[in-house]
């Protein structure tokens, strides 16, 4: 279990993207609009799941994290970089706008940044909050979140859904992936990631990867040495360094943004009831 200090405050992170995309596909969009046409299962799915988790996590500081475009510094560096996705659906539009009003509402901070993701604020922030005596949650479905995790950083991956989140610490994620979380982008980096659309070595999968990361203690050993690893695997493996070594690139997350704010300027505070009240009428939510 990760070690948690009885008085540490307890910052809980959120990748607004992420989970409203999950709770879009989780909840029947039929089943979810207003009398005006406006689809709002993202919205609900969104702010249940955070009424849960501030429930059950008792966090003292929460922030949410946002996508500003599919437009980064990673698209520049490598064109077809999540390439592979398809737009959002139309019944999508316009919830995570409306997301971002119930957070208001409930006055919980959320940021974004020009040329960067939701998890390089998250990165900054987890590291931050870690130098300041944090203990940290992260609530993402994006596994390159696991290069985060150490003994004050939890990452809570939703399993089925957006009601069933996996605490996922050093130790699980270790079983899980076959090496320690700071070795997790590595792996990726070798066996590669669909969902960004960053091809791997063909013919090598997690077991590969992580015996050579473990017998050449990392990716830059590797790489070093890639002209004595043995088998079609090794001749894959030198036929395909431009990838890794670019796949290693794009998946390190950013930990030293420039942001406006910080950990401590997340403390919880109560919700603004009538903003409550009368967004989640206009929402039409029991």
């Amino acid at each position: 279990m990760t070690q948690t200090t009885p008085s540490a405050p307890r910052l809980l992170l959120i990748d607004g993207h992420s989970v409203a995309y999950r709770a879009f596909f989780a909840l029947p969009v039929e089943n979810f609009s207003t009398s005006t046409g406006q689809h709002t299962n993202a919205v609900y799915g969104f702010t249940s799941m955070l009424i849960n988790v501030l429930r059950d996590e008792q966090p003292t500081h929460v922030a949410v994290a946002f996508d500003l475009s599919r437009h980064t510094f990673r698209s520049e560096r490598y064109s077809d970089y999540k390439a592979n996705r398809a737009a959002s659906p139309e019944e999508f539009k316009g919830q995570v706008a409306l997301i971002r009003e119930v957070l208001d509402a409930l006055r919980i901070p959320h940021l974004d940044k020009e040329g960067f993701e939701a998890d390089d604020i998250i990165a900054t922030l987890s590291r931050e909050a870690g130098e300041q005596g944090f203990d940290t949650m992260i609530v993402t479905g994006d596994r390159d979140a696991m290069q985060l995790v150490d003994a004050h950083t939890t990452v809570l991956y939703p399993r089925k859904g957006v009601s069933d989140l996996l605490r996922l610490d050093p130790a699980l994620v270790e079983e899980r992936y076959l090496v320690p979380p700071k070795r997790y982008p590595e792996l990726a980096a070798l066996v590669g990631e669909t969902s960004d659309n960053l091809p791997g070595v063909p013919g090598v999968g997690p077991k590969t990867a992580a015996k050579w990361l473990t017998e050449y203690d990392g990716l830059a050993n590797l790489i070093a040495h890639a002209d004595a690893v043995r088998g079609k695997a090794g001749e894959s493996l030198r036929a395909h360094l431009d990838d890794v070594t670019r796949n290693r690139e794009l998946n390190a997350l950013v930990r030293t943004l420039d942001l406006p704010r910080g950990p401590a300027d997340f403390a919880r505070v109560d919700w603004d009831r009538e903003a409550v009240h009368t967004l989640f009428d206009a929402l039409e939510f029991r």
